[in-house]
């Protein structure tokens, strides 16, 4: 009997578990649909979007032209070391030129980035055309990659003042991701369309053109008011007795930064161990195509496009899960693919196994790459953001160039199989060990209570996420019992309220000037003018209110310009009545 009711049960699950999956697939791919619209509905986002996509497609183009033509100067040799001390001047100058990032308005930094690059290629372009010293192309490409230093870490900090929810932040940058793997594949295919029906210059005017065509793009950018960072103050500008911050300093923010939040430290260590594998890969996957495809170093193109394509479908993935909010621990196990699919190869050394790897390796990029840089929009400072992405970019390079360098010591030391295990054993140990910091990250990031009323105040409407997030976690919250009184009329003005439920009676030397319900806010007019209360404020009945410290208050209503003219508005208004 037991087991003729159990059968049915059992034929009825897998049908169950079927429409699951189904629904589960639905579910996601009409998230990741929601969130790209979302991305391309704002006007600003996808201009920005499109400029990146059109310049990193060129940028990919430009390189296979330059790695094309330094084969046919100086061979392997030239290629390699043009690569290396192209790669030792990034690490060297990112902190550099993230520092304009924050130091200058960042569309004007992203503009001029591309307008020097563009004319940079021109130049190059024509010492080829006059058959100049091969040492002239190298340099110009070089300073190309240098300038482009700057471009990224502007692009990356301007995200959240164009985003209007976090949500819509991690999107933009899913769908950054994507367009970049995309570039990928679509750069370096058309470098080499170009250079078989062209030459090598046609390929350095047409990047020419993908620069000038993202300076046009930005251009139609509009940058929130509030939201542009202003220059570095002037000497003129600044007090006496201020101390002036040293060109050190200044370039080492983003360093001290990361040193001194404790979960940017482990969000840095770990992406910074995925990209040792990344660095490492550049040698594995050559041996994994000689010895175990069999086809010989240029065997390593198919996993190379096998990974594209596990990273495209990791994109649209890291874009599904943003309204999740789980960014730290997909940050992790992004990391843990990065470096667990090189066991199965260890365990089975077979091609299916090498195809298998590369593809959750390319799964897994875009989840470290998105779900990193949303964190470090969201917890960073806004004044050190383009800072903090420069010096990242620095370690990350780092140890880009530390993993290739170890790889082929640990092949040739203990064969491909054992070098695989160590790498992806100690890279996965390190990311299980951070976990738990991630969770605890994720409940960080959580949005805090009080952030809807706060979004609702007109006042506020021109500030960024960031900055209203901000806001909303000092905010503190205050029960008010019918009858009893908030703030008296002439008492010190050290509060701002916004009324979350409940009833409350605005009075002024006895006589009603109006009443206020949950979403109405007051407070802000001692505040603003710097005098004692104007108003009495009575709970009707029991009301529950969120309030704002002054000093908190203030530093986001008054360092934003219009924040400051729309408080001012409503201060007006409400003393005219």
């Amino acid at each position: 009997m037991a087991e003729a009711t159990q059968a049915p049960a059992q034929d009825g699950d897998e049908p169950s578990r079927r429409r699951g999956g189904l629904a589960a697939a639905v579910t996601a791919a009409r998230e990741t649909r929601g969130a790209l619209a979302s991305v391309f509905r704002n006007p600003n986002l996808r201009r920005v979007q499109l400029a990146l996509g059109g310049s990193m497609i060129g940028d990919w183009a430009y390189s296979t032209a330059v790695a094309v033509w330094a084969y046919g100067v100086g061979g392997a040799t030239a290629v390699g070391v043009w690569a290396a001390i192209r790669l030792t001047l990034l690490a060297l100058t990112s902190p550099l030129g993230a520092a304009m990032a924050d130091r200058y308005p960042r569309r004007a930094v992203m503009i001029t980035a591309d307008v020097v690059r563009a004319a940079l290629v021109a130049l190059a372009t024509v010492c080829l055309f006059l058959d100049l010293h091969p040492a002239f192309v190298f340099v110009l490409a070089t300073v190309t990659s240098i300038v482009s230093t700057a471009f990224r870490p502007a692009q990356r900090a301007l995200m959240p003042a164009l985003a209007n929810r976090p949500e819509e932040l991690t999107a933009s940058n899913g769908t950054a991701s994507t367009l970049e793997s995309l570039s990928f594949f679509l750069g370096p295919a058309l470098g080499a369309l170009l250079l078989v029906v062209a030459d090598v210059e046609t390929v350095f005017l047409v990047n020419m053109a993908t620069f000038l065509v993202s300076t046009l793009l930005l251009m139609r950018v509009q940058v929130p008011r509030a939201a542009t960072t202003p220059p570095a103050p002037s000497a003129d500008d600044s007090p006496a007795d201020a101390p002036k911050e040293s060109f050190l300093a200044e370039i080492s923010a983003g360093f001290r930064t990361i040193g001194r939040d404790r979960d940017l430290l482990i969000v840095t260590a770990e992406v910074a161990a995925q990209t040792v594998v990344a660095g490492a890969s550049a040698v594995f996957t050559i041996v994994m195509a000689v010895e175990i495809l069999g086809t010989g170093p240029e065997g390593v193109g198919y996993l190379e496009s096998v990974l594209g394509v596990g990273a495209i479908v990791g994109g649209f993935t890291a874009i599904a899960r943003a309204s999740r909010r789980k960014l730290a621990q997909d940050m992790t196990y992004g990391v843990m693919l990065w470096s667990l699919p090189l066991l199965l190869v260890t365990v089975w050394p077979h091609p299916v196994a090498a195809f298998a790897a590369l593809l959750l390796l390319g799964f897994g990029n875009p989840l470290v790459d998105v779900n990193m840089e949303t964190i470090i929009q969201r917890i960073a400072p806004d004044a050190v953001l383009g800072r903090v992405f420069g010096a990242l970019e620095a370690c990350l390079i780092s140890t880009m160039a530390l993993g290739a360098a170890l790889m082929p010591v640990l092949v040739h030391w203990l064969g491909l199989r054992a070098a695989l295990a160590g790498v992806g054993l100690g890279v996965a140990a390190l990311a299980l060990v951070g976990l738990p910091t991630m969770r605890s990250l994720d409940r960080r990031l959580r949005r805090p209570a009080g952030l809807d009323l706060l979004e609702a105040v007109p006042m506020f409407a021109p500030l960024t996420a960031g900055v209203l997030e901000s806001l909303a976690n000092s905010l503190t919250r205050v029960s008010i019992a019918a009858g009893d009184v908030v703030l008296n009329e002439g008492a010190d003005s050290d509060r701002f309220y916004v009324i979350e439920s409940g009833l409350v009676e605005v009075t002024q030397n006895g006589a009603v000037l109006r009443r206020q319900v949950p979403g109405d806010f007051f407070g802000e007019i001692g505040l603003l003018r710097d005098v004692p209360r104007t108003a009495t404020v009575t709970a009707v009945e029991d009301t529950e209110l969120v309030a704002l410290e002054r000093n908190d208050f203030l530093a986001a209503v008054t360092g934003q310009t219009e924040a400051r003219m729309a408080a001012d508005d409503i201060v007006t208004r409400r003393l005219t009545v």
